[in-house]
């Protein structure tokens, strides 16, 4: 799958929708506070202009039938301790300004039942708040009502309402930020569960195909149900597969060593030279027909097996000379001579011996099959900071300017094309070599014609 055809991972997913929703949470507290705050604001200016204003009103008193007034400093003061704003008042009686400012408008109290009335309103091109409240006067034989009015301007307040903003916007910022973090945190917690589930089927080894048995959270439950379904039908499978191969060996091989059999039995028992002749070429067809047969078959079996190594300890050097015996009344028919150029000593490693058994069997094979008559393979192993397992023939070599390219399945060289063969011998070889973590080089025989085919193997 191309990236661009991959989707969002459930953890980006998740962190920008807890992102967003902490966004909004902060925008909301942003609006919440900064409303709370102005409101309270206005409601304390409010409450300290109508502490001034009932100061003023209780200071009212009549005297000879007049009504006088004695301003009190504290009911001013009071206002200007709180900011740098103006205050205007105005007492009136019938009418008449008492004392104050004359043109500052008295709030409509017709409409209104309470004795305090607050009302915001432009004096002298400045926004104000204003307060009235009225109050009765006796002058002796009737009561006289009074209306005193308190204004300030709201320089203050909105110098408040800055702050409060400014501060509602950090607080709201820093909340975004720590909540947006923990978001994160939440994200990686809820696929944590998906890590420990793919480092659970990640440890296994190739052949483990046990159900998985793992802790996880109701809504994952399915899914490890499905893939324990599918690695059971996998085992299944896998195991049927290896048992038709086995047997399908068994059923084509034993024929054709039956007959291989019986012919060298009357190969031997003529006399006549041209009869021996066609013996032996039918022998010749038996063999071949039997190694493309088995390369077909090694070839099915190194794929299933390259990823389920069944690794014990091998003697290398043991396994090149089990290969020679095995193959030594093949190169008799063609007379050719192989020769073992083996340590004395043990050079052992961790692999598979079937697989290795097959990768030495058809490279030995190739050699074999492209040398000509009456020569001679040498079937070396050197002990060089890696292990060497070398074929050296005196064949046909090869006409490729890459040998590599002939480890690909069903690629011959062009120089062997009168040779029966199916091209993959090379193929199976190198497909043993990197499932054991090792590498087939082709090279020139340096002592003459013929190729050089290396199996090299790293110590375990």
């Amino acid at each position: 799958m191309s990236r661009k055809d991959q989707k969002w991972s459930i953890r980006r997913r998740l962190g920008i929708q807890l992102s967003v929703i902490a966004a909004l949470l902060s925008i909301a507290f942003y609006l919440t506070v900064r409303t709370v705050a102005e409101q309270a604001a206005a409601d304390t200016q409010d409450s300290i202009l109508a502490a001034s204003a009932t100061s003023i009103a209780d200071a009212l008193y009549s005297e000879r039938g007049a009504i006088r007034l004695e301003l009190p400093y504290s009911a001013l003061s009071m206002l200007g301790t709180i900011s740098e704003d103006q205050v205007f008042y105005r007492v009136v009686a019938k009418d008449i300004t008492l004392t104050g400012y004359d043109d500052l408008s008295i709030p409509d109290t017709s409409q209104n039942q309470r004795d305090v009335v607050f009302e915001t309103t432009i004096y002298r091109g400045v926004q104000v708040r204003a307060v009235a409240m009225s109050r009765a006067v006796s002058t002796g034989n009737q009561a006289q009502e009074v209306t005193v009015v308190v204004a300030q301007t709201r320089l203050g307040l909105a110098a408040t309402s800055s702050r409060i903003s400014s501060t509602a916007t950090a607080v709201a910022v820093g909340f975004f930020l720590v909540v947006t973090a923990l978001s994160l945190l939440a994200a990686q917690s809820a696929v944590a569960p998906l890590n420990r589930l793919t480092q659970s089927v990640t440890r296994r080894g190739p052949k483990d195909l046990r159900p998985v048995v793992t802790e996880t959270p109701r809504e994952l439950v399915p899914l490890v149900d499905a893939l324990n379904s599918f690695m059971g039908r996998l085992r299944f499978s896998l195991t049927r597969s290896e048992e038709f191969i086995a047997e399908a060996a068994h059923r084509i091989r034993t024929p054709l060593a039956t007959v291989r059999t019986q012919a060298e039995v009357l190969y031997r028992q003529m006399k006549q030279p041209d009869n021996k002749k066609s013996v032996r070429e039918i022998i010749r067809a038996v063999d071949e027909s039997s190694r493309s047969a088995g390369q077909l078959l090694d070839h099915a079996m190194v794929s299933l097996r390259a990823d389920q190594l069944e690794t014990r300890e091998i003697d290398l050097t043991y396994l090149m000379r089990d290969a020679s015996d095995r193959l030594a009344p093949t190169s008799d028919l063609k007379d050719i001579h192989l020769k073992l150029d083996l340590p004395s000593h043990g050079c052992k490693i961790m692999g598979d011996l079937i697989l290795l058994q097959s990768a030495v069997r058809n490279i030995l094979d190739n050699s074999i099959k492209y040398s000509p008559e009456d020569s001679s393979i040498l079937i070396r192993l050197a002990d060089d900071e890696e292990y060497h397992l070398m074929f050296i023939d005196e064949g046909r070599g090869f006409e490729s300017s890459n040998p590599q390219n002939l480890v690909k399945r069903f690629t011959r060289g062009s120089n062997v094309s009168d040779v029966i063969g199916s091209g993959l011998g090379l193929t199976i070889a190198d497909e043993v070599a990197r499932a054991h973590n090792g590498r087939l080089e082709i090279t020139a025989n340096k002592d003459g014609p013929g190729t050089c085919v290396s199996l090299v193997l790293p110590y375990s």
